[in-house]
């Protein structure tokens, strides 16, 4: 059978019920509970706002130093948008290291991954100005220090929005988006990061699907959160096993913007984004697996035009960095939550 064949299967309760057993028995106890941790912020910087707007954030460590990377322009859309890459080895004073830019187009929303040779990874999407052949082109840089980075790369096909790259046992798996009609997701994976192929060309196809984050976990299961732009705007919530050409899926009834999601060493997984219901804010929730649920757990200092956030867990804290505008004009900010 050929992969272009295989559809996603739509969600109902068996199928659900079947693929979320699976990847719960091997989880570790913590994870099948349902009762979370209280999440306390405990401390907030703002690191960087020498830009008119700074949004769209990714947080890494990487040889051990921090880096942080958002796009820089005059507007949340702006033709002139740069991605600046800044350096910390506290996560207290940061330093620019470089600003990527392409004269024909405008860079948006960046990610940093560390790929399996041990380079660290950005990719992005360049939003190409009128007149040009298409709407948009997925690109990526690599680096040996994260200061130098090489000339950018094509990566993905034109006009699928490459959202995110993570590394699973020495291959990159990735979202592409459907940016001329919004109509559907396709899921890529890569042996080096730079070619990419098609693993199942129509992922998800109801409600504008768009921005997702990606989980794989110790049993090798993927999990999805999908954020959505039609129809009730709700977000989705995938579970796939090996080789992650079936997926099931559960509307998980809240809308949230640019998602991110991260499993804790004790096996529990919080998703970060906006959400908008009683205003724009920039949360922490936690994911019931079990249940396929989310749950508000910490709304960080944020209102306005903000989210977009990179987190990382280190030394029992969980850094997240993400951008708001609750201040005034959009600025970068890092937090450290800790669990209670």
């Amino acid at each position: 059978m050929s992969i272009h064949s295989l559809k996603p299967m739509t969600f109902n309760l068996a199928n659900y019920l079947l693929l979320a057993t699976c990847l719960l028995t091997q989880l570790l106890p913590q994870a099948l509970s349902r009762t979370t941790a209280a999440l306390t912020l405990v401390e907030l910087r703002r690191i960087w706002d020498a830009a008119p707007h700074n949004a769209f954030t990714d947080l890494i460590r990487f040889r051990n130093q921090w880096f942080c990377v958002f796009r820089e322009g005059k507007g949340h859309v702006s033709s002139d948008g740069s991605l600046r890459v800044i350096v910390s080895r506290d996560g207290a004073s940061w330093t620019s290291v470089a600003l990527l830019s392409d004269p024909a187009a405008d860079l948006r929303d960046p990610k940093l991954s560390i790929s399996k040779n041990q380079r660290l990874m950005l990719n992005a999407a360049a939003a190409l100005h009128p007149g040009a052949e298409f709407k948009h082109q997925s690109v990526a840089w690599l680096s040996r220090d994260g200061v130098v980075w090489d000339s950018p790369l094509k990566i993905g096909e034109p006009n699928l929005w490459l959202w995110r790259v993570v590394w699973h046992r020495g291959i990159a798996y990735g979202i592409g988006y459907d940016t001329i009609a919004a109509r559907f997701i396709r899921l890529y994976s890569s042996k080096d990061g730079i070619q990419y192929r098609s693993l199942v060309p129509t992922l998800f196809e109801n409600g504008r699907p768009n921005e997702s984050a990606l989980v794989f976990l110790p049993d090798k299961s993927c999990l999805c959160l999908l954020r959505r732009e039609g129809g009730s705007s709700s977000a989705q919530f995938g579970v796939s096993r090996p080789p992650y050409l079936q997926w099931a899926w559960k509307d998980l009834g809240m809308r949230i913007g640019g998602p991110q999601l991260i499993r804790l060493p004790d096996g529990r997984l919080i998703a970060g984004g906006r959400l908008y219901e009683g205003g724009a804010r920039m949360s922490l929730m936690w994911l019931d697996v079990s249940e396929g649920r989310l749950t508000e757990a910490l709304k960080l200092p944020s209102g306005g035009d903000c989210s977009y956030p990179g987190m990382v867990w280190h030394k029992s804290l969980l850094w997240i960095s993400y951008y708001s505008s609750h201040e005034g004009k959009a600025s970068i900010y890092l937090a450290k939550v800790r669990l209670d």
